[in-house]
């Protein structure tokens, strides 16, 4: 059965939309209704769901998802007990990808990635501690290289890496690719998240920054200050952690989710602006996902504390609507994550652990 999910206007983005706010309609938003039958479940040879750490929709319109398959747990697991306990479940391939109508059509047995990229060629760009590129039958064709060094976890002690080292040093946290100018775009989460730009062909480093378009060689050592919601804008000089990334056009949209912001860069590092997303949001931060309607006039963000997805407005970095609710049933969200748009404009959206699942909002015709 679909349920009906009401976008709503929001007034501004310095602030949470009230409860009673939610009955007011969005202004140049598309409608969308929550799709039940989307992905046909239960998924065959016993598989099921970790927490969703990326999604991607390529040409065809087929959803590919990356989800963390050592999260299963004693209560999920029984199927892989010796001797089995009950007839679900076990460990599945890390990607999996479903067709239009839900039936899952491609797996790929990889390393867990946080960013799924497709490019022309209908290549997948997997990132996890690099990028892996894979035919969508699983055919790995090349990775990026990496430094031979791994940094300590964060508040850990490691070996010394330096902030504009010009290669991937720690994880592969978030991506976009720039086609027609062959050029990829990353999160390396060392120090807290920088933007890395390789040729795509080469892999060879072309340009990188930090927040505010600071050059990396002037990005501050770690720990990073705990965010203050009522530290005045521009307080903090680095991100904070949990970054991801989008080229739009020629707008670079990074969202720093521990800071509740999105900073909008030149593609060649310029800092041109920030926006606030939620910004009273504690915990692990709001904005995390981003993608576009399909007529690419309004941002689409992610709010993994909060658990709603926020419609901004491109050209005025206003929220004109919002969908979802804390809960675990259809249209509700638990630990948001990631956020995608297919070439009808349908949304999909991925949340972790405790929902650990992927969900489809079709768009008003």
């Amino acid at each position: 059965m679909k349920r009906l999910v009401t976008i709503v206007a929001a007034c501004a983005l310095v602030a949470l939309a009230s409860p009673a706010s939610r009955a007011q309609q969005g202004s140049g938003v598309p409608k969308f209704t929550f799709d039940g039958s989307w992905p046909k479940l239960p998924l065959p040879n016993k598989w099921t769901f970790g927490g969703v750490q990326a999604l991607a929709v390529d040409k065809d319109d087929v959803v590919w998802v990356s989800h963390r398959r050592d999260d299963l747990n004693e209560t999920e697991n029984f199927a892989a007990l010796d001797p089995p306990q009950a007839e679900c479940c076990v460990k599945g391939p890390a990607i999996y990808a479903f067709d239009e109508q839900g039936d899952l059509v491609h797996t790929i047995d990889t390393m867990p990635g946080h960013v799924i990229l497709v490019d022309s060629k209908n290549q997948l760009w997997v990132g996890s501690n690099t990028f892996r590129i894979f035919t969508r039958d699983g055919k790995l064709v090349k990775e990026m290289p990496r430094s031979p060094q791994a940094p300590g976890r964060q508040g850990q002690p490691g070996p010394t890496i330096a902030p504009d080292i010009d290669m991937i040093a720690g994880g592969v946290e978030g991506g976009s690719l720039d086609e027609p100018a062959r050029e990829v775009y990353l999160i390396d989460n060392h120090l807290g998240g920088r933007v890395m730009v390789f040729d795509i062909d080469t892999f060879r480093f072309k340009r990188g920054w930090g927040a505010y378009g600071k050059p990396l060689k002037e990005i501050a050592p770690m720990p990073r200050p705990k965010y203050d919601p009522k530290a005045p804008a521009g307080t903090y000089k680095d991100f904070l952690g949990h970054v991801t990334i989008m080229v739009a056009g020629n707008d670079v949209y990074v969202a720093d989710r521990q800071a509740d912001r999105v900073q909008v860069f030149t593609k060649q590092g310029k800092f041109v602006r920030e926006f606030a997303v939620a910004p009273e949001t504690l915990g692990d931060g709001s904005a995390v996902g981003l993608a576009l309607t399909r007529d690419g006039g309004t941002l689409i963000v992610g709010d993994h504390m909060n658990n709603v997805v926020w419609f901004v407005n491109r050209q005025t970095d206003k929220v004109v609507g919002r969908i979802g609710y804390l809960g675990r049933n259809g249209g509700g969200f638990n630990a948001l994550h990631m956020v995608a748009t297919d070439s009808h404009g349908n949304l999909y959206t991925g949340e972790v652990d405790p929902n650990n699942r992927i969900q489809r909002f079709l768009v008003s015709r």
